[in-house]
C-alpha cells in the first residue's frame, strides 16, 4: 500500500494543489520530502507523537500531530453544536 499511494501521488500531482499526507511512517519520508520541494506539501499529520519514524523529523514546520488534535476533534455531549433530536 504504501508504494501505491505514493506512486499515485506522483501521478496526479498536476492534479491536486497542496497535499496532505497523514503517515507516522518513514517509507513516506521521500513523499513529503519530494511534495516539500514540488511546493505541493500542506501538512504532515502524524497519529502518535510517542511513536514515529524519526526520518519525518525533518519537516517540522508541516508537522502536525493527532495527539495534539485530540480536544479539537473529540466529540463532546454539551458541545454547543450537540442538538438532542
Amino acid at each position: 500500500m504504501d508504494s501505491e499511494l505514493v506512486l499515485n501521488a506522483m501521478i496526479e500531482i498536476s492534479n491536486y494543489d497542496k497535499a496532505v499526507i497523514i503517515a507516522g511512517d518513514g517509507d513516506y519520508a521521500c513523499l513529503v520530502e519530494y511534495l516539500l520541494k514540488q511546493n505541493k506539501l500542506e501538512k504532515l499529520i502524524i497519529p502518535d507523537i510517542k511513536k514515529y519514524s524519526f526520518l519525518l523529523t525533518k519537516f517540522p514546520k508541516y508537522t502536525v500531530f493527532m495527539n495534539n488534535l485530540k480536544s479539537r476533534l473529540e466529540y463532546k455531549k454539551n458541545d454547543r453544536y450537540y442538538r438532542k433530536h
